[in-house]
């Protein structure tokens, strides 16, 4: 092991590069899944004739098929559809999909843990549906899902490794390279991959932890 060559500050670099790389993915794909998977949990919940039957069709299959089986579809096979994505885009893409199908059932449940009176009672108030679940319903059930959200997301920070298989230049991906360069750069690099995800994961977590505190 070479903890000198590889923690030089060229190697550091090029580790942290792909670290930005992992959390600019991360981020993206948070904030889209996030999108996605409410608007397909609050479709569920209404159970809207049809449409709420065949999303539930979508959603379990996204939940149950790899994510890198998703990943290879969305950079392999939709350019053979006219859709075409750099690994970039194909690995967020792919991720928005899967983890937004994850999201959905979080939110779903969240939404079905509020008690439906409360709908009842704000709807003879003179509220509409919608500003019923905006001003009432949403705002309670999101503080109950921010720990499962929570974790979802510290999944899928986990799970942008896998883009690994489309070249997408991550933080694996350039330990990938450096273990190229060196053999005994790999343990080294892998120690400081390591401490990165914990760090962030971590403190995630600890969010998560106070967040189900305070909801006790």
């Amino acid at each position: 092991m070479d903890f000198a060559g590889a923690y030089s500050w060229p190697n550091l670099s090029f580790i942290l590069q792909g670290f930005g790389m992992t959390l600019l993915v991360a981020v993206l794909s948070i904030l889209f899944s996030f999108i996605l998977g409410t608007i397909l949990g609050i479709i569920r919940y209404a159970r809207i004739p049809v449409l709420s039957r065949l999303l539930a069709i979508l959603i379990d299959l996204l939940r149950n098929l790899p994510l890198l089986l998703i990943i290879y579809f969305a950079y392999i096979v939709l350019p053979n559809l006219g859709i075409k994505m750099t690994p970039f885009w194909a690995a967020i893409t792919a991720l928005t999909l899967f983890e937004g199908a994850m999201i959905s059932e979080i939110v779903r449940g969240g939404l079905a843990s509020i008690d439906r009176g409360q709908i009842e009672a704000s709807r003879s108030s003179g509220l509409s549906y919608i500003q019923t679940m905006h001003h009432i319903i949403l705002p309670q059930a999101l503080r109950r899902m921010v720990p499962p959200l929570v974790s979802q997301f510290i999944s899928l920070l986990k799970d942008t490794s896998l883009a690994i298989i489309i070249s997408l230049p991550e933080i694996m991906h350039n330990v990938q390279i450096l273990q190229g360069h060196s053999p005994n750069y790999v343990i080294p690099a892998l120690l400081f991959a390591s401490l990165l995800y914990f760090t962030v994961n971590y403190t995630l977590s600890i969010i998560s932890r106070r967040q189900e505190a305070k909801e006790i």
